[in-house]
């Protein structure tokens, strides 16, 4: 088990596909065994990609959990898929993060999905970043010069999505892996593991009513329906009392018959910790991704809302052309992804100024009604999605209906 004497640190690897985020998140897993030792263990690439597809193909599908220890943390990491195909398992990845590490391949520079994943990662409140430029160890000394320019571009991009103050790290996860102790090795997987203990986390809401949110399910054969995720707010134990809320009106009371982390049971779950929680007298076929374990009457269901958001420009990622009433994508609300639609579009001051067409770059109001019932809360950041692309970002303001 992770041990309960450092503080608790959530980190992504986040960055276009192929760039080497798996490899990376291997390699950062080797070293701190090797330093810090604990309950962390080495992993190799094909350890956190599991799946038979992500065997197969050779790409993340979804987001890989792995335990380690720095010297003053208490590390869950979240290796994210990085191919456009998979953004939605990426944004349920990255919720709760605390500090997301970029990888960039230093031959390709910044590529669509890096754009996209540093939008997603200021949008779900992820508060500190660093940039790891992948592969240095092929680089030609009379190339050093495109470095210079990929790290300027970096600079900018990070700095337009309200990210200051964050580090590039020149390195080589393979080199790494491998055991090099040179400055491209292991000392720029140290340079990582500093970061990540000197880095800001965010607030944990222990005092808060609990709320988990399902990212996927299984059943324990003899013993009941396992629901696994990431605790929001708040503390559970077994023999709990909870509510299971979900869409389309589902909601049951059930009672914790069992915590778990990494394989381990533990007495209690807390904010930031990802677990598996076993429930009693729930079906697996009745619940599943989106929903959520909460205090009992801490969370309400709603069809409509309304959403300041921003509409994406074609530079950032969005669509070339804007959208009336009549458009229906997805919107991404925790681990829930549903499909929506628009009531009415209005000017930034109130969603009642209406307009006809939300352009790209627009900032605007907008009611919201989801195709069924969902658990929500205002506050909540939002992410609308059309196929592969992001088309907007924002957060609920006000509940309707």
């Amino acid at each position: 088990m992770l041990s309960d004497k450092k503080r608790r640190v959530n980190v992504c690897t986040i960055g276009h596909v192929d760039h080497g985020k798996t490899t990376l998140t291997s390699a950062i897993t080797k070293v701190a065994t090797i330093r810090h030792g604990g309950s962390g263990k080495f992993l190799e690439y094909q350890d956190i990609d599991r799946a038979p597809e992500e065997k197969q193909r050779g790409i993340t599908i979804n987001a890989a959990h792995v335990p380690y220890e720095t010297q003053k943390s208490s590390v869950i990491h979240v290796d994210c898929p990085g191919h456009a195909d998979y953004v939605k398992n990426m944004i349920v990845g990255s919720t709760q993060v605390d500090f997301a590490v970029l990888v960039i391949d230093v031959f390709k520079g910044i590529q669509p999905q890096t754009k996209e994943h540093i939008l997603l990662i200021d949008r779900v409140g992820v508060p500190s970043v660093c940039v790891f430029l992948n592969k240095m160890d092929l680089v030609k000394e009379e190339d050093m010069l495109i470095v210079d320019l990929i790290t300027e571009e970096i600079q900018e991009l990070l700095n337009k999505n309200g990210y200051k103050d964050f580090k590039i790290i020149q390195g080589s996860a393979l080199l790494a892996i491998n055991g090099d102790q040179g400055e491209y090795g292991e000392s720029a997987i140290d340079q990582v593991l500093d970061l990540i203990d000197s880095c800001e986390t965010r607030l944990r809401e222990i005092d808060q009513p609990f709320l988990m949110q399902i990212e996927d399910t299984c059943t324990i054969t003899g013993r009941g329906t396992v629901a696994t995720g990431r605790v929001v707010r708040g503390k559970a134990t077994k023999d709990m009392k909870i509510e299971i809320v979900g869409t389309k009106g589902y909601k049951t009371e059930t009672v914790i018959t069992g915590v778990q982390m990494f394989r381990k049971t533990v007495d209690e779950i807390c904010p930031g910790d990802d677990a598996g929680v076993l429930v009693r007298g729930v079906d697996r076929k009745d619940i599943g991704r989106g929903f959520l374990l909460v205090a009992p009457n801490s969370v309400k269901v709603a069809k409509k809302v309304v959403c300041t958001l921003y509409v994406l420009s074609k530079a950032e990622g969005g669509r070339s052309t804007g959208f009336s009433l009549a458009y229906a994508p997805q919107i991404f609300i925790r681990s829930l992804y549903i499909t929506c639609s628009f009531t009415k579009l209005g000017q930034s001051s109130s969603v009642d100024d209406a307009i006809d067409i939300a352009l790209p770059g627009d900032q605007i109001q907008a009611e919201v009604e989801f195709i069924y019932t969902a658990p929500v809360e205002e506050g909540l950041e939002v992410i609308m999605r059309e196929g592969n692309i992001t088309i907007a970002c924002g957060r609920i303001t006000s509940i309707i209906s």
